[in-house]
C-alpha cells in the first residue's frame, strides 16, 4: 500500500480523548488558537498515517488520505502503538513529505505532549511510547535583520509616503522597530494598553508584559492619534483601525510592511514583519549595550535559550574586535631580521 501524500487535515470529527486534550491544552495549558490548531493538525495527520499505512485498519485502496477517518479509535487502539510507530511517523515525514527538521521537531513535541498526557494526566495507556521519542536537531541560523542604515531607510521611506494612510504606517513600522513586538501582539493592541510612556501587550499563552515606549514611539503616536480621531470606528478600542474602521487585520500589516520594504529596495522574499522583530531585538543588544536577561524581558521569551540568538555578533564587530587587540600593533625588531 502506497505511502499518503495527502496535507489537509480537513474538519473531519477527530475522537472524544483527542478533543478532550485538545481542551486541556487551551484551558489549562493556556495554549494559543493557533497553537492548539497545530496540535490538531498534527495528531490527525499521525493518526491518519497510522490506519492507513501501518494497517492497523483496513482501508480502501482509492481513498483520499484527507478522507480517512479517525473518529473510531479508542483506548485500546491507542494502548497498541509502539514506539516503532512513532519512528515509523518520523521517517515518513522526513522522506515522503520532505518535511524540515523543524516542522519534524514540532510535531515530535505534540506527539511526546499527546502521550504524556495520555500516560500521566488521563492513565489511559499503560507505557508512554513517545518517551525515548527525540526531537530532531534544528540547525542554527543566524537571524536575518536590517541593519541600521537600513532601518533609518526604511523609516524615512515611511514617513515621505503621500498615502492617506502614512501617519499609521509610519506608528506601525516605528513601533515595530523600536519595541520588538510581533505580528499578533502589534494587532490587538487596544488604546488603553498604553499609559504615559508604557505599552501593555498580551504574547504567546497569553502571558502579559510590559514594554516602556522611546520618544521615537511616543511622537509617532502623538502624530497618529489625530488622524485616527477622523477615521470611523466600528471598533473603538483598537489601536490600529483600517478605512473601514474596523480592527486593522494581520494581513493588512503585513501588506502596509511589505509595501514598504518594497518602496525602500528592500528585497520582500527574504524579508517579513517578523524580520523587523529581528532587526528591534539585534541594534538594541548591539547599540543598547542591553543583557540578555533585559532583552529576554523585552522580547517576552519564556526561556532566555531563545533569547540567545539575538546575541550573534556581525563581521564588522567581529573585525573592530579583532583591530582592538592589544597585540595588533606589535612589529618585529629590525634588528632581529
Amino acid at each position: 500500500m502506497g505511502r499518503p501524500k495527502g496535507k489537509s487535515s480537513g474538519e473531519q470529527a477527530t475522537f472524544p480523548i483527542l478533543d478532550q486534550y485538545l481542551r486541556y491544552m487551551q484551558a489549562v495549558q493556556e495554549k494559543s488558537a493557533l497553537t492548539i490548531k497545530e496540535y490538531r493538525y498534527d495528531l490527525i495527520l499521525f493518526f491518519r498515517f497510522l490506519k492507513m499505512d501501518l494497517g492497523k485498519v483496513k482501508i480502501s485502496e482509492d481513498m483520499k488520505f484527507e478522507d480517512i477517518p479517525i473518529d473510531d479509535i479508542n483506548e485500546a487502539f491507542l494502548n497498541r502503538i509502539t514506539q516503532d510507530d512513532l519512528f515509523a511517523f518520523m521517517i515518513y515525514l522526513s522522506r515522503e513529505r520532505k518535511a524540515s527538521s523543524a516542522t519534524r521537531a514540532r510535531k515530535a513535541a505534540t506527539l511526546k505532549s499527546f502521550f504524556r498526557y495520555l500516560f500521566q494526566k488521563k492513565r489511559i495507556i499503560k507505557d508512554d511510547p513517545s518517551y525515548e521519542l527525540e526531537t530532531p536537531r534544528r540547525p542554527k541560523r543566524l537571524p536575518k535583520y536590517l541593519n541600521l542604515d537600513q532601518s533609518v531607510h526604511l523609516l524615512q521611506t515611511a514617513e515621505h509616503s503621500e498615502k492617506a494612510s502614512a501617519e499609521r504606517d509610519f506608528c506601525i513600522l516605528t513601533l515595530f522597530l523600536n519595541c520588538g513586538m510581533r505580528l499578533s501582539e502589534l494587532q490587538g493592541i487596544d488604546l488603553s494598553d498604553i499609559r504615559e510612556d508604557t505599552l501593555r501587550v498580551v504574547g504567546k499563552g497569553n502571558k502579559e508584559r510590559t514594554i516602556y515606549l522611546n520618544q521615537a514611539c511616543l511622537r509617532a503616536l502623538q502624530d497618529y492619534y489625530p488622524v485616527r480621531d477622523q477615521m470611523p470606528k466600528k471598533d473603538p478600542q483598537a489601536l490600529f483601525l483600517s478605512k473601514r474602521g474596523t480592527r486593522i487585520s494581520t494581513q493588512m500589516i503585513q501588506n502596509i510592511i511589505k509595501g514598504l520594504f518594497a518602496r525602500s529596495g528592500i528585497d520582500t522574499k527574504t524579508y517579513s514583519v517578523h524580520k523587523l522583530r529581528h532587526t528591534a531585538a539585534t541594534l538594541m543588544y548591539k547599540y543598547g549595550e542591553v543583557d540578555i536577561r533585559s532583552l529576554q524581558t523585552i522580547l517576552g521569551h519564556q526561556s532566555v535559550a531563545t533569547t540567545q540568538i539575538y546575541t550573534h555578533v556581525d563581521d564588522e564587530t567581529l573585525h573592530e574586535a579583532v583591530s582592538k587587540n592589544p597585540l595588533a600593533d606589535f612589529k618585529k625588531d629590525p634588528e632581529s631580521t
